[in-house]
């Protein structure tokens, strides 16, 4: 079985891209094409930056949610986030279909596989 410390440092290192990247959004950078099914091109309009932050806000989150389970962070939280790390398992399955199915080619060539890794690393960690 794969180390579940491991995938969580893999779940930790995607999503502080993923945290990263948003907060490119956020700025202005012209990504839009490649987020929230490519109906943006270029900068994201002021209340989609807004989402952006609100969306970084959550990543981090989730991303304490794997690390708890983990025993890498917040260890008095551990009871909790063995009910918590399903809910991350399940947002991210419905993720890795939406960006399956995104209309935007570059999107999905881009987030599907991140979606993926993600999924399986909070499968593995839930499962530990």
């Amino acid at each position: 079985m794969i180390d579940p410390t491991i995938c969580a440092y893999i779940f930790s290192a995607f999503s502080v891209a993923i945290v990263i990247f948003q907060f490119a959004l956020a700025l202005g950078v012209p990504w839009g094409e490649l987020a929230m099914g490519g109906k943006f091109h270029g900068r994201f309009p002021p209340y989609m930056r807004v989402a952006a932050l609100v969306q970084i806000v959550l990543y981090v989150f989730i991303m304490l949610v794997v690390l708890t389970r983990s025993e890498l962070v917040f260890n008095q939280y551990f009871e909790s986030s063995k009910f918590a790390i399903w809910f991350v398992v399940v947002l991210f399955a419905v993720g890795t279909i939406l960006n399956i199915i995104t209309p935007s080619k570059k999107e999905r060539k881009l987030w599907a596989p991140v979606s993926i890794v993600l999924l399986a690393c909070s499968v593995i960690v839930a499962i530990s």
